[in-house]
């Protein structure tokens, strides 16, 4: 739990007053939007706003570092489903948001990112601490705004809530000057209330279009869904599962995707790309129909345009109508909410006969080979500690129900691989942007956001170390949150590309990492660390009875790498396979 916050005598609910300093406003205009949350660092040109902070029953999370304040507020969002706020001061504040907001640009994510400026009487002086962060963050930002009155202030905070969660969600940022933040205007929130937006004219699922859709869907022999983050922003997971379930259609995961439809469900394939599963490439490459549930076809899934899914007609369901054949051409597109055009698309398919689809199905289990490659039995203990070791007896451990905030790189791969997710939002990633030092700032975000859930970190000895100072932020807070750090010693996934392209060329890729045990011992954090298979369960099971932060070091392989692999240029099924000789047990995925 947080500590009360101070100051308690001094609030002044601002249902009382009508008349507020910007500062007061700006508070006052995100209470009545719901927040009860926000990331941030103070500076000189935030400051009034900070003041009047003690007068609301907000709770400030104060960050080390501001990118782990964007970081931290987009884990919030991804974890809740709700808008995170993070603030910053102007300046170096500003421009240090900017990496957390082009990861939640990238990935969809809500946010509204509040930024003190200069007073308006110097703008454009190259005063103090002065930058122009609109202009830095407009390629990154669904919208953004500078207030230079406190009349401003309501008015656009509120239709940055309105743009950052409607459509296809996404980050805005609010600039606000200091003399707007100290002058006084009258406040009026429901007078502050935007404009409803005139929907685009492509957002409206045409009926001969669905009547299209069906028809293919009915005709098809190898149909596949390709379930990606849409599915779990518009909340349509059971409209997923009615489809895949009446149509018996298998159903593949981006790495966004994961969770949105069960890993356990018999019709789930895992996650298909660049290190997807070998049948699941197999399947899609195959396929005569695919079915995109809000996916943009990255390039990390599809490998090479050119031989991506050749025999197969596609049907696009996106609510971003510039994603609709931006990367593939696409037979039929329903633009709109994923949800919606579900719910239009389903009363038009009667149950598929059993006969129908049992060929596919039958062909895509061949491909399994004998055993299920992620199989515990498939883990033998050799004396050696495996990454796979270690995201698996995670899973088994947590029976799959923990929340997993993931950093960038090979843990990243083998946490989708080995950790089945079943429920949306149990995954927490940076997918478009591949942000290194993402996944402890925010796992705190989640954390805060599901106080009652249990939250882990999962991250590399690389990234970890980008931004190890939120240690600070999480001991501070009391969180209950708990770290895993897969640690071999290098940058993993560059070095994999150098061993693999570059003639184990390992330049600048070999780590040197301080103890991490020590380093969150310094924090007030208890830790351990892990050299064998044998001690991994016994050491997560003490870290999920300890209250309070709890970090394990894990010391894995050196130079593992993560298979499949598909080299970047390479059609989807063109995959670089384990080596026969590896310690991990051969499987029929791998041959």
């Amino acid at each position: 739990m947080a500590a009360a916050k101070k100051h308690d005598h001094d609030r002044n609910p601002p249902a009382h007053t009508t008349r507020l300093t910007g500062s007061e406003i700006l508070w006052a205009t995100l209470e009545g939007e719901g927040v009860t949350t926000v990331f941030g660092y103070p500076g000189g040109a935030i400051l009034p706003a900070y003041d009047a902070l003690r007068k609301f029953p907000i709770r400030h999370v104060l960050v080390r570092h501001e990118q782990g304040a964007a970081h931290m507020a987009d884990g919030y969002a991804r974890a809740s489903g709700k808008v995170g706020v993070c603030v910053a001061t102007s300046g170096p504040g500003a421009t240090n948001l900017v990496t957390g907001i082009a990861t939640a640009m990238l990935d969809s994510v809500p946010m509204v990112c509040i930024t003190g400026q200069v007073s308006s009487k110097v703008l454009g002086t190259d005063a103090f601490q002065e930058v122009d962060i609109t202009g830095i963050t407009l390629p990154i930002t669904k919208h953004n705004f500078v207030a230079t009155r406190p009349e401003d202030v309501a008015p656009m905070i509120r239709e940055a809530f309105l743009v950052a969660r409607s459509g296809r969600p996404g980050p805005v940022l609010v600039d606000i000057t200091k003399d707007a933040q100290q002058a006084s205007a009258e406040f009026d929130f429901a007078a502050a209330a935007p404009k409803p937006h005139r929907p685009h004219p492509m957002l409206k699922t045409e009926s001969a279009s669905i009547l299209q859709a069906a028809e293919l869907i009915r005709n098809a022999k190898k149909p596949v869904i390709l379930a990606g983050h849409g599915i779990i922003q518009s909340n349509a997971g059971a409209q997923v599962i009615t489809l895949a379930e009446r149509m018996r259609i298998p159903v593949a995961s981006t790495l966004l995707g994961l969770g949105a439809f069960p890993a356990s469900h018999p019709l789930s394939l895992g996650m298909m790309g660049m290190h997807g599963e070998a049948w699941v490439n197999h399947a899609i490459q195959s396929s005569d129909l695919l079915i995109a549930c809000g996916m943009r076809f990255d390039d990390r899934v599809t490998g090479t345009l050119a031989t991506y899914a050749p025999n197969a007609k596609k049907i696009h369901i996106e609510v971003d109508p510039a994603e609709i054949n931006k990367n593939v051409k696409v037979d039929v597109a329903l633009i709109g909410d994923l949800k919606e055009a579900l719910e239009a698309l389903l009363p038009h398919l009667a149950p598929r006969d059993a006969k129908q689809e049992s060929a596919w199905l039958r062909e895509i289990e061949a491909g399994k080979g004998e055993v299920a490659v992620r199989d515990i039995r498939n883990l033998p203990d050799s004396g050696h500690l495996y990454a796979a070791h270690v995201m698996h007896d995670l899973w088994r451990a947590t029976e799959g129900k923990a929340i997993v905030v993931t950093d960038v790189g090979q843990h990243q791969m083998w946490e989708a691989q080995y950790y089945k997710h079943d429920e949306p939002r149990t995954l927490i990633t940076s997918g478009g942007l591949g942000t290194m030092g993402f996944a402890l700032p925010a796992a705190i975000g989640a954390k805060i956001a599901c106080p009652d859930k249990e939250v882990w970190v999962v991250a590399g000895d690389g990234g970890f170390q980008m931004t190890a100072a939120e240690l600070a932020t999480a001991a501070q807070e009391h969180l209950d949150l708990n770290i895993a750090i897969v640690n071999n010693g290098y940058l993993g996934m560059v070095r994999q590309w150098q061993e693999f392209f570059y003639d184990k060329n390992y330049e600048s890729t070999p780590l040197l990492s301080p103890d991490f045990v020590k380093l969150a011992d310094a924090h007030g954090i208890r830790g351990t660390a892990v050299s064998s298979r044998s001690q991994v369960l016994p050491a997560v099971t003490e870290a999920r009875a300890h209250k309070g932060p709890y970090l394990i070091n894990f010391m894995v392989e050196k130079e593992d790498s993560v298979y499949p692999m598909i080299p970047a240029g390479s059609a989807l099924h063109e995959m670089i396979r384990r080596p026969k000789k590896s310690p991990l047990v051969e499987t029929a995925q791998d041959k």
